[in-house]
């Protein structure tokens, strides 16, 4: 019983040694929808109105689609997301965890499935755009999206940067993927508690707030 109660304390140990490495690395990259706000993205509400058949993903199937087309479709689908960004809320915690990395002066940028234009929108709706430059922003007509690591190596190279100072931030299986495809660390933000890719993830917590309390704990 004792040595099992050891065991389990040096794998503790490790473990949070393990965090500390990786939440001392000074470039970190968020997703946004679900990450930096509250999740309120209906994307089988969004498919049904751009015409999009259920379950096909909704990026690509726009970029396929006749140059016609596809032009009506994003502009639709930027409407809808504008109108969404016009009324974010902060995620739990965002202003605390993203002050707190402003104090250690670590760089942070945005990688996302949203538009560039929405994107800053958002920010600046949750007054949270002080934290990040615009060119640090990288959405979904920058680069391959997700979970294309495309979006991040451009991140890498305008920061000038090696994969192992960097780690990202994400709600979603693709945030979790693109960071394992781009060798970088990996952030599991699950308000549900449910972590149902732990083998994606370096570190898994319930919301921001829990994650400036361990990064707090690391100083």
């Amino acid at each position: 019983m004792h040595s099992l109660a050891f065991i389990f304390s040096i794998t503790l140990t490790v473990f949070m040694s393990d965090n500390y490495t990786l939440l001392q690395r000074k470039y970190w990259i968020f997703d946004l929808d679900g990450t930096l706000t509250v999740a309120v993205h209906d994307f089988n509400a969004i498919r049904n109105e751009l015409g999009i058949p259920a379950g096909q993903p909704i990026l690509k199937t726009i970029e396929s689609l006749p140059e016609n087309e596809s032009l009506a479709l994003q502009q639709k689908l930027q409407d809808i997301e504008e109108n969404l960004a016009r009324n974010a809320k902060p995620a739990q915690g965002v202003k605390n965890l993203l002050e707190a990395l402003h104090r250690r002066n670590y760089h942070l940028g945005i990688l996302t499935l949203n538009s560039r234009e929405n994107t800053w929108l958002t920010l600046e709706v949750l007054d949270l755009a002080d934290y990040f430059n615009e060119d640090s922003v990288i959405g979904r007509w920058c680069a391959e999206p997700k979970p294309s690591p495309k979006g991040i190596h451009r991140l890498l190279n305008h920061w000038k940067v090696d994969a192992n100072e960097v780690i990202i931030v994400g709600d979603y299986l693709y945030d979790l993927q693109v960071g394992r495809a781009a060798e970088i660390g990996t952030i599991h933000v699950d308000p549900k508690g449910e972590f149902s890719w732990p083998e994606l993830a370096d570190i898994q917590v319930n919301s921001l707030a829990e994650l400036a309390d361990l990064l707090a704990e690391q100083s």
